[in-house]
């Protein structure tokens, strides 16, 4: 478990946050939609969840996009939806678990503003899926297996590609929303004080 917010890369430049997107990655149950809201409350601008973005230009479920059009037409239109979202000003973003599969989109969210890998561990992962009926409705098995054996095997894959795109890293098991947040604006720091000159 990661106790605090840890930073895993100085920012190149300083944005005016007027001029930024904070951009929320993890796997599904991560508690990145938990977070945005209160994160964006702090900051005193809007945020958006990418997936029911994407659900909305699509006129159906990921679920849906997945058995009728196949996940590479899901990629393509994750990856039109959050180059999008990411061109906007004053947003915290919550993405989809899997939108850093895409180099060219992991490259977007850290030109627009600082990433913030949210983590837990596989069990707790597991749990929070199990317990959020919405999930399960909306957003489809990624493998064969599905449940614990799916988390570590999918985690197995993404981890190196969320520590690529990541400038921070928070964990979020056991602890109490407002104090996760409170810990990402300190974290975010070196963005919002324009102090940052590396």
């Amino acid at each position: 478990m990661v106790p605090a917010c840890l930073l895993l890369s100085q920012p190149l430049f300083f944005r005016q946050f007027e001029l930024m997107v904070v951009t929320l990655i993890g796997y599904r149950g991560s508690g990145k939609s938990s977070i945005a809201g209160p994160l964006a409350a702090r900051l005193g601008c809007r945020w958006v969840d990418a997936d029911p973005a994407i659900e909305q230009r699509a006129g159906k479920s990921i679920s849906e996009i997945f058995a009728t059009d196949g996940e590479p037409a899901f990629r393509q239109l994750e990856r039109e939806v959050i180059a999008g979202l990411l061109q906007e000003e004053e947003l915290v973003l919550a993405a989809g678990g899997g939108a850093i599969l895409d180099a060219g989109t992991r490259t977007a969210m850290r030109a627009a503003g600082p990433v913030v890998w949210l983590t837990a561990p596989v069990a707790e992962l597991a749990q929070r899926i199990e317990g959020d009926q919405t999930t399960g409705d909306r957003r489809p098995q990624l493998t064969q297996t599905g449940g614990l054996a799916e988390i570590e095997q999918v985690l197995r894959q993404r981890e190196p590609l969320y520590r690529e795109c990541a400038h921070l890293e928070c964990g979020t098991s056991g602890r109490e929303i407002e104090a996760i947040v409170t810990e990402i604006l300190a974290g975010l720091g070196p963005w919002l004080s324009g102090n940052q000159n590396s």
